[in-house]
């Protein structure tokens, strides 16, 4: 600590004594006018790459704009030449030549030019709604060019002056009488000591220029290009107007990419107490990536900001609502992000005031347009889902389905993570095993609790784990994913198995050998079996291409005379017994069980779960039958009735066999 107050280490404090003697007031720069835009562009303009030098050419083309918006202007002219000039002419007012009140000497054209937050929309007066807030964009134009010509016709008199790199070389001159022209036209090349050889791109602005025009469907922008800067994808000349709006801006945009909806969802609003004004136009693909462009007096946001945020409100709730209305509880899981993931949309408001993000205004942080947008959209989409119940609906299904992929995903993503230590949430009802690896190991899946208490008694507590399931489990070939994700049981057994589920399975971490399904010798337990095996078989049917999946073989009858036991699986194997094993007079006792739960635990292991004794039969799927058995599932164990009763009918014959083979 004494080091810091020179109390140790004298000659360090001698140099920094000397040091501080040597920083002066002389030492403090003072800069002036526009030399900091010049000493540090990327505070004003991001950068100096090829984004920042594009920014000139907006900052300018912003200016024009909203002498447009504002209604003082309907056309704009955009010329790039060679040697990278760039000229911006429009035909409004006209920016004020006459001298500035504050400085005398000095014309209005002159303090915008070279003074830094200096402007005619600071107070509002001007412009009700505008792109440029801060009065630095034409004077950061003007510091960061080589050179920059500015005329201006106002009141029938052309006026003109020079600059370079951002100070006056010339006077405000008047050129003389100008009678059918009006308005401000700036010419300017980029300084080469700020971005070296970099050169305008014609494609890039002639892009600017139209999404501009779509923005504000009351200008015409004229573009003209030099065909040697022109290139093949840009035209040299052309005339952009577009009386549709952002609408004739969407088309273009998904033009040959099919859409959820036959039509967008478009339209134009007034914000209350004239806040301003908001237009959109949004449409929902079927295949592919989406888009939501985003702006704020025709000022392009990439980021978004509080109107992409009231636009997103506005809409889930609308739909969360239509769906609640059709009584669909699945609507309640969607989410902005489902809706517009997948959405292409453009959105533009006309604030008073907005507020963003850094001078490069890539985001809004204006809290009132989250309200105002919100507002505004809200309704007019409630109106819009209602007016045509086939659209919404088929709305309303999509976005359901991207909700239940989202979550699917999710699950899948969580489940890994928790076994990754083989400290998973394990079901509390899950009797496991002692051994550690899967290999010898084998879980039983039982129907009920009093089933699963007889099981976990005549079970091998060193390598067979018992899972008792809660009844007949979900049919999954019929189900929806939402219900297979709520449905608790199938939850438990995918924990339990640890090996994940679709996407996510794993069956290296698999955590049992063998995979036995052991319930009731009946036609309900019959029905459980199968309701087991069709989930295997959508949801990890590698476990039986791989034959992890058995059936074991409880009996239903205990035949009993002259102390000696035997059982029977069914009907024909008691008669079977009966026949063969016994003598032919001899009084047999036959027993039926009523299930596993009512199996003494000695029985249970003595008869299904003992590896010495037992038989067990294991699903498999001959590659040769794939086709067959996925059409079989279909119409066994999926939602159309008249497949089954198809089946029924096709096979009714073959009852009396022992077996069908399926």
């Amino acid at each position: 600590m004494n080091d810091l107050f020179g109390g140790r280490r004298p000659a360090r404090g001698a140099a920094n004594a000397s040091d501080a003697a040597a920083y002066s007031a002389k030492d403090i720069e003072v800069l002036e006018g526009l030399e900091p835009v010049r000493r540090r562009p990327g505070m004003y303009i991001g950068g100096t790459d090829e984004n920042a030098l594009h920014h000139l050419a907006a900052e300018i083309l912003d200016n024009a704009m909203d002498e447009a918006v504002a209604g003082f202007a309907d056309r704009i002219e955009v010329t790039l030449e060679p040697g990278n000039w760039l000229t911006i002419r429009d035909n409004g007012r006209g920016i004020p030549t006459d001298p500035h009140p504050k400085f005398p000497k000095l014309s209005a054209l002159e303090v915008i030019l070279t003074t830094l937050h200096s402007g005619g929309k600071f107070s509002g007066k001007a412009y009700s709604t505008s792109g440029g807030l801060h009065g630095v964009g034409s004077s950061v134009v003007n510091a960061l060019s080589e050179r920059l010509e500015v005329e201006v016709a106002r009141d029938r008199t052309l006026f003109t002056q020079a600059f370079e790199r951002g100070r006056p070389v010339t006077k405000l001159k008047n050129a003389g009488a100008v009678h059918n022209r009006r308005g401000t036209a700036i010419r300017f090349r980029p300084d080469p000591e700020i971005f070296g050889r970099q050169q305008f791109s014609a494609a890039r602005l002639y892009r600017l220029c139209r999404s501009k025009a779509y923005l504000f469907r009351g200008v015409e922008i004229r573009w003209a290009c030099d065909p040697a800067l022109a290139g093949e994808a840009v035209p040299p000349q052309a005339v952009l107007h577009f009386p549709g709006g952002l609408s004739d801006f969407l088309a273009s945009a998904v033009e040959g990419r099919s859409a959820v909806v036959p039509a967008p969802f478009a339209g134009e609003a007034e914000f209350a107490e004239a806040q301003g004004r908001c237009e959109w136009a949004i449409t929902w693909l079927e295949q592919g990536e989406g888009f939501l462009n985003t702006y704020a007096n025709t000022i392009p946001t990439p980021q978004g900001g509080t109107h992409e945020a009231g636009l997103r409100a506005a809409l889930v709730k609308a739909l969360r609502a239509y769906g609640e209305l059709k009584k669909e509880r699945r609507a309640a899981a969607v989410t902005a992000e489902d809706l517009l993931s997948g959405a292409a949309g453009m959105l533009s408001v006309f604030i008073r005031e907005p507020h963003f993000q850094g001078q490069t205004k890539e985001k809004l942080t204006s809290p009132e347009a989250a309200r105002l947008v919100e507002a505004a959209l809200r309704d007019r989409f409630d109106h819009w889902l209602a007016g045509d119940p086939t659209t919404a609906d088929n709305l309303l299904a999509w976005a359901i389905e991207r909700a239940e992929e989202r979550l699917r995903r999710r699950e899948q993503k969580d489940t890994p993570r928790k076994s990754a230590t083989r400290k998973l949430r394990l079901p509390g009802k899950l009797a496991d095993c002692a051994r550690e690896s899967a290999e010898g190991t084998e879980i039983f899946l039982v129907e009920g609790d009093s089933a699963g208490g007889s099981a976990k008694q005549a079970r091998d507590r060193e390598t067979q784990a018992v899972l008792p399931l809660r009844g007949k489990i979900l049919n999954v070939a019929s189900a929806s994913a939402d219900k297979l994700r709520q449905n608790q049981e199938l939850k438990d057994l995918i924990e339990a198995l640890g090996c994940g589920a679709g996407e996510r399975f794993d069956i290296a971490r698999l955590r049992y050998g063998r995979v036995v399904i052991m319930t009731d010798a009946d036609v309900d337990g019959a029905h459980i079996a199968a309701l087991l095996m069709t989930f295997f078989y959508k949801e990890l049917p590698e476990l039986v291409r791989q034959g992890r999946v058995f059936l074991a073989q409880p009996p239903l009858y205990r035949l009993q005379a002259g102390g000696r036991s035997l059982y029977a699986r069914d009907d024909a194997d008691r008669e079977r017994l009966l026949k063969k094993a016994f003598k032919p007079n001899q009084k047999v006792e036959v027993s039926r069980f009523k299930g596993l739960g009512e199996m003494p635990p000695a029985t249970l292991k003595e008869t299904t779960m003992d590896p010495r004794r037992r038989t067990l039969l294991k699903v498999v799927l001959p590659p040769e039958e794939r086709a067959r058995t996925s059409e079989l599932v279909e119409a066994l164990m999926g939602r159309k009735p008249e497949l089954r009763f198809r089946f029924i009918q096709e096979n009714a014959a073959r009852l009396d066999e022992a077996a069908v083979d399926v």
